[in-house]
C-alpha cells in the first residue's frame, strides 16, 4: 500500500483502523468477549470458557505477527508504543498492570470493555472514560504552561531508576538468541507459544461448544493483527524513495510535502501498532481539547469511536441497548476509583487487556507479560477481597 501523497496515506490509515475497531466493538457486544468476566468466571466459579476465548485471541495475533514479521509484513520493532524497547521497565510494567486489575474490578470492565458498555448505553461507563482520558492525557502531556507531566510529577524519580537496560530488544527472541538471529528465534518461540495457547484453548469441550467464545477469540486477535498489518504497510513514495509515515513525518515532511498536505501534531503514532485503549483515550481528550482539528487525529483516536460505534450498532440491531446509571453512591465510588486507578495503572503498565494482553503480548515482550501476569493478579486478588468482605458482612 504505497500512496504518493500524504493526504490519502493517512486517510486509508484511519479509515482502515476504524473499520477494524468498528467491527471488533460489535463482535465484542455479541459474543461477550470480556476480559474482567474472564478472570470473574474463573476466580469465582472455575469457569475457563471466556479465559481461553482470551487466550485463542493470544494465540492468533501472536502466531501472525511472528510469521508475517518473519517475512517483512509487519515491523514490530518500530511499534508505537515501544514494546520491545532495549530498556525494561519492569517496575512500572508490574505497578501498572497491578493497579489496572484492581481498577478495572473496581469500575466493572477494562478499557475496551468500557466503551463496549458505552455502546450499549451504559451512561457509568462514559465517566470512566472521562477521568481515564483526562488521566491518561496528563500522563504523557505536560500540563499547561509547563514541562512537567504526571507521571514526572508522582512516578518518573522512584520507578524510572528500577528500569533494567538489556544488551538487545526485551522480546524473547532477541533475550535468548541475540539480536542476529532474533527473527528465526522469535518465529520459533511464537509458533510453540502461539500454537500450545490455541491448543490449551481447544481442548476444553465446554469451550469448543460454544460459538461465541471462538468467534470472540478470532475476532480479537484478528483484528489484533489486522491493525499490525494495516500500520506496517501504508507507505509513501516520495522522491524516489519509499517511506513510512512517521519517518516521512518526522525526517522529509518540509523537502517533500505539498502545499495542500496537514502535518499531523505528532508523528509517533504513525508508527506500527494495534489495539490498545487506555493511551488512546487520552488522545481522545487531546483531540477533543483541541477543537477536534484533523491534526489530532490518530489511530487511537479511530480505535476508541469504532469501538463504541460498533457496539452501538449491535446494541441496536440486536434490541439490547439499555440505559444503565449508578445503583447507589457505593456503585459510583467504585467506578471512580476504579477509573482513576485505570487511568494511571493503563499508562504505567503501557497498556491494558488487549493493549499489554493481545496486542504486546503478540510481540513476545518480556514487559507485556509482566504487565499481563499483574494484570490477572490484580483482578484476581480484588475478587477475592470482595467476595472475602461479602462474606463477612454476611
Amino acid at each position: 500500500m504505497i500512496y504518493e501523497s500524504f493526504a490519502p496515506a493517512q486517510s486509508f490509515f484511519l479509515w482502515a483502523t476504524f473499520g477494524i475497531a468498528l467491527v471488533m466493538g460489535a463482535m465484542v457486544n455479541k459474543t461477550n468477549f470480556c476480559t474482567m468476566g474472564a478472570i470473574s468466571d474463573w476466580v469465582n466459579m472455575g469457569d475457563t470458557g471466556r479465559m481461553r476465548a482470551w487466550l485463542l485471541a493470544i494465540a492468533i495475533a501472536m502466531l501472525g505477527v511472528v510469521v508475517l514479521e518473519a517475512n517483512g509484513l509487519i515491523k514490530a520493532d518500530a511499534a508505537f508504543p515501544p514494546y520491545r524497547a532495549n530498556q525494561l521497565v519492569w517496575a512500572e510494567n508490574l505497578l501498572g498492570g497491578l493497579m489496572f486489575g484492581v481498577g478495572m474490578t473496581l469500575a466493572s470492565g477494562c478499557g475496551n470493555k468500557c466503551l463496549i458498555r458505552i455502546g450499549g448505553g451504559n451512561l457509568k461507563s462514559i465517566m470512566v472514560l472521562a477521568i481515564i482520558a483526562v488521566i491518561a492525557y496528563y500522563m504523557t502531556n505536560p500540563f499547561p504552561n509547563s514541562d512537567k507531566t504526571l507521571f514526572t510529577v508522582l512516578f518518573y524519580d522512584w520507578l524510572r531508576p528500577l528500569a533494567v537496560t538489556l544488551q538487545t530488544k526485551q522480546d524473547l527472541g532477541s533475550v535468548f538468541a541475540g539480536s542476529d538471529k532474533a527473527t528465526s528465534a522469535r518465529l520459533a518461540i511464537g509458533l510453540v507459544l502461539g500454537l500450545g495457547l490455541a491448543a490449551f484453548a481447544f481442548k476444553s469441550e465446554d469451550f469448543r461448544s460454544n460459538s461465541d467464545h471462538i468467534l470472540g477469540g478470532l475476532v480479537v486477535g484478528i483484528a489484533v493483527l489486522a491493525a499490525w498489518y494495516i500500520t506496517s504497510n501504508v507507505m509513501m513514495s516520495a522522491d524516489g524513495q519509499t517511506y513510512s509515515l512517521q519517518n516521512y513525518v518526522s525526517e522529509q515532511w518540509d523537502m517533500l510535502a505539498k502545499p495542500e498536505d496537514v502535518k499531523p501534531a505528532d508523528s509517533r503514532p504513525l508508527s506500527p501498532q494495534s489495539f490498545t485503549f487506555i493511551n488512546p483515550m487520552g488522545q481522545a481528550f487531546g483531540y477533543v481539547s483541541a477543537g477536534f482539528k484533523p491534526v489530532s487525529l490518530t489511530f487511537g483516536v479511530m480505535a476508541v469511536a469504532g469501538v463504541i460505534l460498533g457496539s452501538l450498532l449491535w446494541s441496536l440491531i440486536s434490541r439490547s441497548f439499555r440505559i444503565e446509571w449508578f445503583a447507589s453512591f457505593k456503585d459510583f465510588a467504585n467506578h471512580f476509583v476504579g477509573a482513576v486507578l485505570m487511568g494511571f495503572g493503563g499508562v504505567l503498565a503501557m497498556g491494558c487487556t488487549i493493549g499489554q494482553g493481545v496486542t504486546g503480548i503478540s510481540t513476545l515482550a518480556i514487559g507485556s507479560f509482566i504487565a499481563f501476569a499483574a494484570i490477572v493478579a490484580g483482578s484476581a486478588g480484588t475478587m477475592k477481597y470482595q467476595y472475602w468482605k461479602m462474606m463477612r458482612e454476611a
